[in-house]
């Protein structure tokens, strides 16, 4: 085979084909077809596929619409996986003669644990300008982007049900391609199933032949690979709004929609007024069971969610209209490369408490950030300052896994910056107009940071001219590849009224073992929002350990009132319970672990269970419970309970594969200076504090529970 053409490298400037106007500094090493994605346009991608429940099975065949645009090209380079079988790939090239497809060679080589590369040879006829489609003829059973979920998993216990999930690399299990954020094109899709099966996929446009059984789908906005996302089960929908539909299972929708009711519209009307149209038409949502392994995931046109996250009306808010604010961040302008995941998390994070601002008031949107922020410097003590995984630019090493990438830094250092460029221009409705501004200039490409600084620079001339990406200590290159804290924080003030009477009790507690009744009774947490709540929780177990006594009069204050609240709340309880051994309170550790099947609220418990003195209870309710557990998460619970030295490995990635993810690894440059001292996902549950790894060294975030 003839070598493969070397990746053309730009900064940033002029677009290629495929890509948007800058492409990524360092080769892709996440990226297999990254040797020569760049020397073709990829104009479209259509799947036909067949769902095969009874033995869990995708298969059919795809196809790409591909223009080469560079002579001399012989090899097409796609992502593909161990779990994809390919049967046979065939070409046409039209107008080139015999319109029969020309059966292709090719070759699949080994490149990370998470995939492959798929290495096609093309005919002579393949010529610069003129279209080729190839052919892949396949099929796929239980790879990382595709969760079989068997009855018993789903909420109504009575029929299969199967969904993928892309983020960031696992969609190269689900069809090969250019499996990295840098390619864009639109897509088609059509899928056979059984009677009583309803598909779903994020599409624009869908049709449903009940005699043929048959799906057609059709996204006519470009979307790069891990966009595109499949579900497919016994589904009903009930409309929220002109342009928004929820689905769910039918024991859980009428519970979905009332906590939902006409929000939708609310919020993505706020989102229009900020930042411009909503490009995608339809804003519906889908309610997946505990087995989904993230909090929410932002497929265009169809936001899949867990259906955990409805129990605490405020965590969904955030969690959808974190979703929706991708709509412009991330899904309409996304970041080239995983390495600047930012990009899209920073922003939408941004953008999400804008939008809770203007319908909730600043207060609410300061106490619900007070509390990640916290979280954000909790990471940074268990990490230590000087950890490569808190920069906002990251270089990956050969086979790191680019899903470990999901942690706080991304959403709230990300969120920091973009908040500082809002206090560089002086407004923030002059921010906001920059915003709007850049989603149409950048839409439908795919961008680094230079890009979104050039044009902050330009639209701001005033700011360019006073210098203020080199001000001292806030260097916008020290704000990219400095690790540690943020060199700036927003002022949270405006949610005192709020966050106050929670550092007041905290204080409480931490000076007193007993706080008198009276005194405490001015503090009436039954009144309290969840997010308040949580961040008292939150603080009270950085100060774990606890003497017994303390604890023993924090449950006969609040256990009660904990248990009858949500399980975000009492999931930090039982936290605390566990680190504290406070034995009294172990049946409510037992009959939380009975009830909640999903990651987000098992492996953290499990986590303390076993790093205390309780191993021999987490065990006894893991075999208690394993079989109503998805088969990945059992695995992970497993190295938890059974190889304690080694499971950390499994726990960064939010797609949580049926492969190990490697922790993360980053290559480590020489340090930055301290920054000077100053001041998402979504709230998730206290790490466990373990030493501090050195700089450089494999870590892995296991405690982070995120919306993508």
């Amino acid at each position: 085979l003839a070598a493969p053409v070397e990746l053309v490298q730009f900064t940033s400037g002029p677009a290629v084909p495929g890509l948007g106007p800058g492409t990524p500094r360092c080769p892709l090493v996440d990226v297999a077809s990254a040797s020569n994605f760049s020397c073709f346009q990829l104009r479209h991608l259509h799947l036909d596929l067949r769902l095969n429940f009874a033995v869990k099975e995708m298969s059919g065949w795809m196809v790409l619409d591909l223009v080469p645009v560079q002579p001399g090209v012989h090899i097409l380079v796609l992502d593909s996986h161990p779990s994809l079988l390919i049967h046979s790939i065939d070409c046409k090239v039209p107008g080139a003669g015999p319109e029969e497809p020309i059966s292709l060679t090719y070759r699949v080589d080994p490149f990370t644990d998470y995939g492959s590369s798929l290495n096609i040879s093309l005919p002579p006829a393949a010529k610069p300008g003129h279209l080729i489609q190839i052919t892949v003829r396949y099929s796929t059973t239980d790879g990382p982007a595709i969760w079989w979920l068997d009855p018993e998993l789903t909420c109504g216990q009575s029929r299969p049900l199967v969904f993928t999930q892309g983020h960031s690399v696992c969609n190269r299990s689900f069809f090969p391609g250019f499996d990295t954020p840098a390619v864009k094109s639109t897509y088609t899709a059509t899928v056979r199933v059984p009677d009583g099966v309803t598909v779903l996929m994020s599409a624009s446009r869908s049709s449903y032949s009940k005699q043929d059984r048959v799906f057609e789908f059709s996204m006519e906005l470009p979307v790069p690979s891990y966009l595109v996302a499949l579900v497919a089960g016994e589904l009903q929908h009930v409309d929220v709004g002109p342009r928004s539909r929820v689905w769910a299972e039918p024991c859980l929708l009428s519970c979905a929609v009332k906590k939902l009711g006409g929000s939708v519209e609310r919020w993505l009307g706020v989102a229009e007024e900020l930042f411009g149209p909503y490009l995608w038409g339809r804003c519906d949502l889908v309610f997946l069971p505990p087995s989904f392994p993230i909090v929410a995931m932002e497929n265009p046109c169809l936001t899949f969610i867990i259906a955990s996250i409805l129990e605490s009306s405020e965590f969904l808010l955030i969690d959808v209209v974190h979703e929706i604010a991708h709509g412009w961040f991330g899904n309409a302008v996304t970041n080239a490369t995983w390495e600047e995941m930012w990009l899209s998390e920073g922003l939408a994070t941004y953008a999400q408490r804008r939008i809770t601002t203007e319908a909730y008031g600043e207060a609410f949107t300061c106490l619900e950030t007070a509390v990640r922020l916290d979280a954000l410097h909790r990471q940074l003590r268990l990490l230590g300052d000087n950890n490569p995984v808190s920069r906002l630019q990251v270089k990956f090493e050969p086979g790191v896994n680019p899903s470990s990438l999901m942690n706080l830094f991304t959403y709230e250092k990300g969120f920091c910056f973009v908040a500082y460029l809002s206090q560089l221009s002086g407004d923030v409705r002059r921010f906001d107009c920059f915003l709007r501004d850049y989603i149409s200039e950048f839409k439908f490409k795919s961008v680094v940071a230079q890009d979104l600084i050039d044009y902050f620079l330009t639209y701001f001339p005033e700011l360019k001219d006073a210098a203020v990406s080199q001000r001292e200590g806030l260097e916008f290159e020290r704000w990219l590849s400095g690790s540690g804290p943020p060199l700036f924080e927003p002022d949270l003030s405006a949610g005192g009224a709020l966050t106050r009477p929670v550092q007041d009790l905290c204080d409480l507690w931490r000076t007193s073992k007993a706080p008198n009744l009276q005194t405490l009774e001015t503090f009436d947490l039954s009144a309290w929002s969840t997010f308040q709540i949580v961040l008292f929780l939150d603080r009270m177990l950085d100060l774990s350990p606890l003497p017994q006594d303390v604890m023993a009069s924090l449950s006969g204050c609040y256990s009660s009132l904990f248990d009858g609240l949500n399980a975000e709340v009492q999931i930090r309880w039982l936290q605390m319970v566990v680190r504290n051994s406070f034995y009294p309170e172990l049946p409510r550790v037992r009959a939380f672990l009975h009830k909640h099947t999903s990651r987000m609220y098992t492996v953290p418990l499990y986590d303390d269970l076993v790093a205390g003195v309780m191993k021999c209870v987490a065990v006894e309710i893991f075999n208690e419970t394993q079989r109503r557990l998805h088969p990945n998460l059992r695995r992970t619970l497993q190295q938890i309970l059974f190889q304690t030295g080694t499971s950390n490995q499994n726990q960064t990635s939010p797609t949580f594969t049926n492969q190990n993810v490697p922790a993360l690894s980053i290559l480590a440059s020489s340090p930055s200076p301290s920054p000077p001292p100053c001041l998402t996902p979504f709230p998730q549950p206290v790490a466990t504090a373990t030493a501090s790894p050195a700089a450089g060294t494999t870590i892995a975030l296991r405690d982070v529970n995120v919306s993508a």
